[in-house]
């Protein structure tokens, strides 16, 4: 199984288990949260589900219909993940200001503590698993899946202190919880939606990594200058368009040898996906 593939399948298995646990105890004994923490599983599944389809469909090769690629479909799968984050978010935030004002308590045991603290470990060493794997291969669909995760177990948390609050008396103890999670995990959603944004309307990178490139071509023998520098995002990777100037000595076939290097180091850099190269004499105005 590819690299990219296995932390989705983990997911899909991971989260297929946890909800039916949290569903089988939360139903046992009655308790609203754990109930509202194993759909919150279950709908994790259904994202991951979508991002292995969008990681299938991104890693296509180009065809008539997408001559570049169908890179492009990695970043929107991200975003739709975003969004669902906004949704969960409310969700969580909706049903602690419900418990303010409804009020009411949970008799609280081992086992409801047990798979909650279960469900936060499982969940965090997903998240870890599928960040770094995303991080390590450039995947957006997998680091906001992995986000994903991230919001499961802290709304797991969030049960966790709810759960404990209310043993303790404090009865609105899950509420304020489930409210401080909410705040946070906005903030994961939004940062995921602009920066997919950024991939899926073409924005250029940042300066550094410009730079990066310019001194990439630079380092090649014969390349004399660089200018005329642009790139741009077609989904996660980058195109790039430049002018290199070659002595005016180089041969055709010397100076078209020197572009076609160029080309290879550029795109052997980790976020570029190709490079097209134009080659100008130095000192000859065009």
């Amino acid at each position: 199984m590819e690299e990219i593939y296995r932390p989705i399948w983990v997911s899909i298995l991971g989260n297929v288990l946890l909800s039916l646990l949290k569903l089988a105890v939360g139903f046992m004994y009655s308790s609203i949260a754990l109930i509202s923490d194993g759909v919150h599983s279950l709908s994790d599944v259904i994202t991951s589900v979508i991002g292995y389809a969008g990681i299938r469909i991104s890693s296509k090769p180009p065809d008539k219909s997408h001559p570049f690629g169908h890179s492009r479909f990695e970043p929107l799968v991200a975003f739709l993940i975003g969004e669902a984050l906004i949704i969960v978010t409310y969700e969580i935030g909706r049903d602690a200001v419900y418990r303010i004002i409804e009020g009411g308590a949970t008799e609280v045991n081992s086992i409801m503590l047990g798979v909650t603290l279960l469900s936060i470990l499982s969940k965090e060493l997903m998240f870890r698993y599928s960040v770094h794997i995303g991080r390590k291969i450039n995947s957006q669909i997998l680091v906001a899946d992995a986000y994903h995760h991230r919001s499961d177990a802290l709304s797991s948390v969030a049960v966790l202190i709810g759960l404990g609050a209310q043993e303790l008396g404090f009865m609105y103890g899950d509420s304020i919880a489930g409210l401080v999670v909410s705040v946070f995990l906005l903030k994961v959603s939004l940062d995921i939606i602009l920066e997919n944004v950024r991939y899926l309307t073409g924005q250029a990178p940042p300066f550094e990594v410009c730079e990066e490139i310019k001194k990439t071509a630079l380092s090649v023998p014969n390349v004399l200058g660089v200018h005329d520098l642009r790139a741009h995002y077609v989904g996660s990777k980058l195109h790039v368009e430049l002018h290199i100037e070659v002595s005016p000595g180089l041969s055709l076939k010397e100076a078209h040898d020197v572009s076609e290097e160029v080309k290879r180091v550029i795109e052997s850099l980790p976020e570029v996906e190709v490079a097209f190269v134009h080659v100008d004499i130095k000192g000859v105005t065009e």
